[in-house]
This record gives structure tokens, C-alpha cells and sequence, in this order.
């Protein structure tokens, strides 16, 4: 693309189920990088004891096992208290707590690297100018494609007999993979796991308001090329 634009040519994997959007993303960057065979990966989940509830520090165990260069940011070394009281989180949330404040807690000694710090758009663009790639933790709900007709019902992953009343709640956290940007339009270019056959593309205060939006404690997997 022209100099103020960059779009990298990183797969677009769907994601199977509800669940697993950032394990698709994790497949796409696998596929960017360097790919590892459906049963290195697979083996690698078990290893983890990966289950329906993926965070992004699970991603960060992930990514680490399969031996890819990556740096993890985010405001809170473990889980918020307040979440409990979102509907997204509030399920599993007293199961969770206590396993995802653990793999923090252990990331040092097992070498997941992360960063409690909060990054700007600018170090964003200056990572994909350089070939790499970002795997963000957004709200899906306020998250919009310009160039996508209509949003993503994503009801349409819920679990085959699992009744839903398509209710839009305040907060689903879903996980993208920032592959390009244009200055001159103001755009970034996204992966949208939800999709198969397109990339997505949203204004930088939309995407801004997307991946700052309480819930997400701004969490970004900044992921390099070379390994």
C-alpha cells in the first residue's frame, strides 16, 4: 500500500464456537509468523489445560509455549474485582479468578512476559509499520467496521440449543488481531475472528473507544516477526 498505509497479509481463521476468538487470533498470527501443525497446537492447549474461558494471559502462555517473540501489556496484573458485577465476566467468574490471578503470579518464573502499562495508538502503528502484529482485547459491542454491512450477531456462536434473546449486553470482550492502518484516513485494519473472508477496518477513536472500554483493562499481545 502507499506510504501512509499498511495492510500485512495475516490469515483470516474463523472462530469455531462462543469461546475461542482469541484462539483463532492466536492460529492467524501461528499462520503469520511461522506455522505450527494442528497437532502442536492442539498439544499445547491440553498442555495448558486451555478451556471455554480463554484470557488473554492464557494467549500469553500460548504464545510463549510455541516459542513466538511476544511482549504483553496491561493495566492490571490480574483479575478486577469489579468485573465480577459484569454480566460478561459473571458466570465463571469465582472459578476464574483465582486461576487467572495464578498465571500472573507464575508468569515470571515459567517466562510470559508482561507489562502493566497502558500503550498508545502510536506505539500500535509503530509495531504493524514494522511487520508485526497485535492481537487486542476490545468490546465487541461497541467495536464497528465500516466496511462490514452489518454487525456481527455474536449470538450466533452460543452453543447449539443454548436459547438466545439476542439482548445487547454492556460489555463482550472479543479478541482481534490489528494487522494495518492508514494515517491519512485515520483507519485501522483489524481481523475480526467472527469473519472468514474479509478484513475489517474501523476509525482509530472507534477502535480507541473499543479496546479502552472497562472490561478490557486495555490488554494487547504486541507480537513480532521474528522469533
Amino acid at each position: 500500500m502507499s506510504g501512509d498505509a499498511i495492510l500485512l497479509n495475516v490469515p483470516v481463521i474463523r472462530q469455531l464456537y462462543h469461546w475461542d476468538c482469541g484462539l483463532a487470533c492466536a492460529r492467524m498470527v501461528l499462520k503469520y509468523l511461522h506455522p505450527v501443525s494442528d497437532e502442536e497446537f492442539q498439544g499445547a492447549c491440553w498442555e495448558l489445560e486451555l478451556t471455554e474461558s480463554v484470557w488473554t494471559i492464557d494467549l500469553a502462555y500460548l504464545l510463549c509455549q510455541l516459542g513466538v517473540r511476544y511482549r504483553f501489556c496491561t493495566q492490571t496484573l490480574g483479575v478486577d474485582k469489579g468485573f465480577r458485577n459484569q454480566s460478561f465476566y459473571k458466570k465463571h467468574f469465582d472459578t476464574e479468578e483465582d486461576r487467572v490471578n495464578k498465571l500472573f503470579l507464575k508468569a515470571e518464573s515459567k517466562s510470559v512476559v508482561v507489562k502493566q502499562c497502558s500503550v498508545t495508538i502510536q506505539e500500535i502503528q509503530e509495531h504493524v509499520d514494522q511487520s508485526h502484529v497485535a492481537i487486542v482485547l476490545v468490546n465487541a459491542v461497541v467495536l464497528v467496521c465500516e466496511l462490514c454491512s452489518s454487525p456481527v450477531k455474536y449470538c450466533c456462536f452460543l452453543p447449539v440449543g443454548q436459547k438466545c434473546f439476542c439482548r445487547k449486553p454492556e460489555y463482550q470482550g472479543h479478541f482481534v488481531v490489528v494487522c494495518g492502518f492508514n494515517r491519512s484516513s485515520g483507519c485501522i485494519f483489524y481481523n475480526n475472528p467472527a469473519y472468514s473472508d474479509r478484513v475489517c477496518c474501523t476509525s482509530i477513536s472507534n477502535f480507541e473507544e473499543a479496546r479502552m472500554s472497562y472490561g478490557t483493562d486495555e490488554d494487547i499481545l504486541f507480537i513480532f516477526k521474528e522469533s
